[in-house]
C-alpha cells in the first residue's frame, strides 16, 4: 500500500483514537469521517483542516469514498450494523470493543469477515497495556506455577459521569455495563488464564443511581468527568431512563478448569483494575493499573499472615498517553496489522467470548444467578481466525 486511506465512522468522544493514525508523513491519512453530530464533525474538521471529507450517514462514506479501513467509534448498539456494511466491502475495520452486544451480533460480524475476506481488529486496548504484559509475562515465565484462578476487582469512580447520563444507562444499547465496560477485563482473565468461559453465573444490583434526580427526556446531557461530582446520591442531571445495573459480580469456569470472578461497582470513589492470579505455586496482584507508582507484586513462598510487598516486586513502568499509552500502541498495532500482516495482540475470537460471557452474565443477574453455558463458536469460523 503506497498510502493507506483511512475513514471515521462516529468521529466524536471515542473517535478521537483515530487521530493516532493520521500520519502522512508515513503515509497513513484519515480521508474522511462521519458522525450524526454537527459539533463532532466540526471538531473533527478542526483537528484534520478543511481537505477531510465529512458526512451525516455512514453508507455515504463507504460508498463515495476510496478507503483501505475504517475505525468503528461509534455507540456499541451500532457496531454490527456499521461493522457488517463495511466488511461487505472489503474494507478493513478497526471495531471498538465491545464487538457487538449480542453474542448472535458477533457472530454475524465474524461470519462477514470470513467471507469477504477483509480484515478486523478489535479495539481490546488492555492487551497493549504494560501491566497487562507484565502479569502475562510473569504468568508465562511459571513464576506461580500453573494458574487456577483468577480474580478482578474493578473500581469505578467515574460510573456516574460517564455511563448513567447518557445512552449507555439503557439495556437497549448495551444489553449491560457488565458487557459493554466488563468486556475488557473478561477478555484480559481469559487471556491471562489462557482459556475462555464456558459457564457463567451472577449477582447484581440497580442501587445507587436508581435513587439519584433525573434530568427530563428532552433535556441535553453531559458527561463531563468531574472529581467534584461525589458522593453519588447528592448529584442530580442523569438519565430519564436507568436500567442497567451498577454493581456486577460473575462467576467464570472457563475450558481449562480455571475458576474466575468479575467484580464491577460504579460508585467507588476511586478507580483501579486490581487482578488476583493464583497458580500452584504462588500469586500476584496489580497495585494499579497505570502510573508511575504502580507495581506487581509476587508471593511465591509461604507466609501465615498477610505481608503488603510480595516476595518479588515489579514495576512495569508508564507510558503517557491515553490509557496508559494502549491507545497509541493499539491504533499501531492495526497499521502494522494492515501493512505487514503482523499478528496483532487482540483476537476477534477473544473478543466474541468476552461479549458472550458478558451477555450471559448479565442474563444470569437477571434470572436469579442461574448458571448459563456459553455457546461454541462455529468451528469454521475460529478456524479462520485462529
Amino acid at each position: 500500500m503506497d498510502e493507506l486511506r483511512l475513514g471515521v465512522i462516529g468521529v466524536g468522544g471515542r473517535g478521537a483514537l483515530a487521530l493516532h493514525a493520521h500520519k502522512p508523513e508515513k503515509k497513513t491519512r484519515i480521508v474522511a469521517g462521519t458522525d450524526i453530530s454537527g459539533s463532532a464533525i466540526a471538531k473533527f474538521k478542526e483537528r484534520l483542516g478543511d481537505g477531510v471529507a465529512t458526512y451525516k450517514d455512514y453508507r455515504k462514506m463507504l460508498e463515495k469514498e476510496d478507503l483501505d479501513a475504517v475505525f468503528i467509534t461509534s455507540p456499541d448498539f451500532l457496531h454490527e450494523e456499521q461493522a457488517v456494511a463495511a466488511l461487505k466491502r472489503g474494507t478493513a475495520v478497526y471495531l471498538e470493543k465491545p464487538m457487538a452486544i449480542t453474542i448472535k451480533g458477533c457472530d454475524r460480524i465474524l461470519a462477514t469477515a470470513r467471507e469477504s475476506g477483509a480484515k478486523l481488529f478489535l479495539g481490546h486496548n488492555m492487551r497493549y497495556m504494560r501491566f497487562v504484559h507484565k502479569m502475562k509475562d510473569i504468568i508465562d515465565s511459571g513464576a506461580i506455577g500453573e494458574v487456577k484462578t483468577v480474580w478482578c476487582r474493578h473500581f469505578i469512580s467515574y460510573g456516574g459521569d460517564a455511563y448513567f447520563r447518557d445512552w449507555h444507562s439503557e439495556r437497549k444499547n448495551t444489553t449491560s455495563l457488565l458487557l459493554q465496560k466488563g468486556a475488557h477485563d473478561i477478555d484480559v482473565i481469559h487471556w491471562l488464564a489462557g482459556a475462555y468461559s464456558r459457564r457463567v453465573a451472577g449477582f447484581g444490583s440497580l442501587g445507587v443511581y436508581s435513587r439519584c434526580k433525573r434530568r427530563k427526556a428532552n433535556d441535553p446531557y453531559s458527561a463531563k468527568f468531574d472529581a467534584s461530582h461525589w458522593p453519588p446520591l447528592k448529584q442530580s442531571g442523569f438519565s430519564p431512563r436507568i436500567d442497567v445495573e451498577d454493581m456486577n459480580m460473575i462467576l467464570m469456569d472457563l475450558d481449562n478448569g480455571v475458576q474466575a470472578s468479575y467484580l464491577q461497582c460504579h460508585y467507588t470513589p476511586d478507580s483501579c483494575r486490581n487482578y488476583t492470579v493464583i497458580g500452584t505455586e504462588g500469586r500476584i496482584e496489580n497495585y494499579g493499573d497505570y502510573g508511575g507508582e504502580s507495581t506487581i507484586e509476587l508471593w511465591n513462598k509461604r507466609h501465615d499472615g498477610f505481608r503488603l510487598k510480595g516476595d518479588k516486586t515489579y514495576k512495569f513502568g508508564h507510558d503517557f498517553g491515553g490509557h496508559g499509552g494502549a491507545d497509541e500502541k493499539i491504533v499501531q498495532g492495526f497499521i502494522d496489522y494492515l501493512r505487514k500482516d503482523k499478528r496483532p495482540f487482540t483476537s476477534p475470537i477473544a473478543s466474541r467470548y468476552s461479549v458472550a460471557t458478558g451477555f450471559l452474565g448479565a442474563k444470569s443477574i437477571r434470572s436469579g444467578g442461574k448458571p448459563f453455558d456459553i455457546p461454541r463458536l462455529n468451528k469454521k469460523l475460529e478456524g479462520a481466525f485462529s
